[in-house]
């Protein structure tokens, strides 16, 4: 099913850095109640925060609002910036996943993450604001998301960017990562930590 993932990734002109990564922005959208937007990849059984490629000329910032619109149907007045990531999150992909191409040039994406808090109602929402939708359904989860539901390679930066974002948030206690052990940390002995129950399909009359 990740086919389609790779195609993306190599869509038109893609940039990439000298070590072979694609300039990228991770968004993680939260609400009042610091739940995160969690979005149903199209046709696919996968769950994602939005992101996307930041075009020649564009700054990060604008790379976000431009993806955030395309992918989420959200303008700047729907959101607040609460912060970002200091640095830039890499992540490999995996070569059965690259274009034969591509192979020995390509390396991953490098990442700018926002967090942005939800100003607006959650009827501004859209997933069909363009005529290429990014995902056909959506819901509020705990803000520490179950690593399990994010495709392998994305695991470490996900967690990375919603750690060091947390900060924004949470004070130090609430701020422990409740995420079951897995390989990235196996360590810390974290607990898996149920999402809400609120899950909505976009509806076509919104």
């Amino acid at each position: 099913m990740w086919n389609n993932f790779a195609s993306q990734l190599f869509w038109g002109n893609t940039m990439l850095d000298r070590e072979g990564y694609r300039p990228n922005v991770g968004i993680i959208l939260t609400n009042q109640r610091h739940e995160v937007f969690w979005g149903k990849r199209i046709r696919e059984h996968s769950w994602q925060f939005p992101q996307g490629g930041i075009k020649k000329g564009e700054s990060p910032e604008e790379a976000m609002f431009r993806e955030l619109y395309e992918e989420v149907g959200l303008k700047p007045e729907h959101v607040r910036i609460l912060g970002r990531t200091r640095d830039w999150l890499r992540y490999d992909v995996p070569k059965q996943w690259v274009r034969r191409e591509w192979r020995g040039t390509y390396r991953g994406q490098k990442q700018i993450w926002f967090l942005l808090r939800l100003t607006g109602r959650d009827s501004d929402i859209s997933l069909r604001a363009t005529t290429k939708p990014e995902f056909d359904a959506w819901r509020w989860s705990s803000y520490w998301v179950p690593l399990e539901s994010v495709i392998e390679f994305k695991r470490m930066v996900y967690g990375q960017a919603l750690t060091e974002l947390s900060r924004l948030i949470f004070n130090t206690h609430e701020r422990m990562p409740q995420w079951s052990g897995w390989p990235g940390w196996p360590s810390l002995g974290w607990s898996s930590m149920s999402q809400t129950d609120s899950e909505r399909t976009e509806q076509e009359n919104k």
